[in-house]
């Protein structure tokens, strides 16, 4: 087995990050090249010292190795899904590309980026298109509810699931909320599409990321200028004024006034998850408690286990 040439005299910290990381994606049967492994460990280390981790798991039985692929389970089914979804999701990657040329159209809109599993190149006949927007400071709400109508006009067409979005940050508060493992992991592996400065600044605001994921430099490689055709400029001028102030406060209100119902009545989207919203002046965004909180429990209770074995194999 190759040792890197760093050598560190104990490397039962990086064994339990790599696991860690394995653990995540394993709850979305999702193996992990060497690489990804790398990107997704919360310590800081070489690409080097991951492989001999790697190798060193799988030949204790700790980990297996699935072709180039690393994975808790030895499940060669787990490659053969993820390579079919990954050519599902250049197909959705394609579509979301013209989708956001027209929806960077709107006013008020600043940067697009793609979110989800299929920002982690993946998506299978289920798969929907789910989009991060960021908006200008303080019209939020007047850009998110113009988009609104655009997506209720594309259930006619039967075409809803390529404009899915759900999580608008404006640009004065572009910084995450909520800061946890999860949320760094959606945030690196976003891919921006429409505003390229605009998202090198939301990157700028979220450096915090790097805590959970110090080896995962985000960057801004595939993101097109942000349009500015003469329609859009124009209906800003009209509501770039104390009007527009009120009316993005009004539709803010009866926005969150009517998901609040949806959430009393107990109502879930098609995912079977409860439809919640938070929302703030600088953004809307799911409710976390319905998602985030079950996914890092399981994540816990998971590494919790992987843990108590290598201590095990250890001693």
């Amino acid at each position: 087995m190759y040792k890197p040439s760093r050598y560190i005299a104990d490397y039962s910290g990086i064994k339990t990050q790599v696991l860690s990381a394995l653990a995540y994606y394993d709850l979305f049967n999702f193996p992990l090249t060497k690489e990804e492994v790398f990107l997704f460990t919360t310590v800081r280390c070489e690409l080097e010292q991951v492989q001999y981790c790697l190798d060193d798991l799988a030949d204790h039985g700790l980990i297996y190795r699935l072709g180039n692929y690393y994975a808790l389970k030895n499940d060669d089914y787990m490659v053969t899904r993820r390579n079919n979804g990954g050519k599902k999701a250049q197909e959705l990657l394609a579509i979301a590309e013209k989708v956001s040329s027209y929806l960077i159209k709107f006013p008020y809109v600043r940067g697009i980026a793609v979110s989800g599993s299929l920002s982690k190149k993946y998506a299978d006949d289920k798969s929907d298109i789910d989009f991060f927007i960021v908006t200008a400071t303080n019209r939020l709400w007047i850009a998110r509810s113009l988009l609104h109508v655009l997506k209720k006009l594309s259930f006619i067409f039967k075409k809803q699931d390529y404009f899915c979005m759900n999580y608008f940050v404006d640009e004065a508060r572009a910084e995450i909320v909520e800061q946890n493992l999860f949320t760094a992991t959606e945030t690196v592996t976003l891919i921006p599409l429409q505003g390229d400065l605009t998202f090198e600044k939301f990157y700028s605001a979220n450096t915090w990321t790097r805590q959970y994921l110090p080896n995962h430099l985000m960057r801004v490689s595939c993101a097109e200028p942000a349009h500015k055709g003469w329609i859009k400029s124009i209906t800003e001028g009209l509501f770039n004024n104390p009007i527009g102030d009120m009316l993005d406060n009004w539709l803010m209100r009866i926005t969150a006034r009517s998901w609040n119902k949806k959430t009393q009545a107990g109502r879930v989207n098609q995912r079977g998850v409860l439809m919640s919203m938070m929302a703030t002046k600088g953004y809307a965004k799911p409710n976390p408690v319905n998602f985030q909180n079950r996914i890092m429990t399981f994540y816990n209770e998971k590494v919790e286990r992987l843990t108590k074995n290598l201590e095990q194999d250890i001693f």
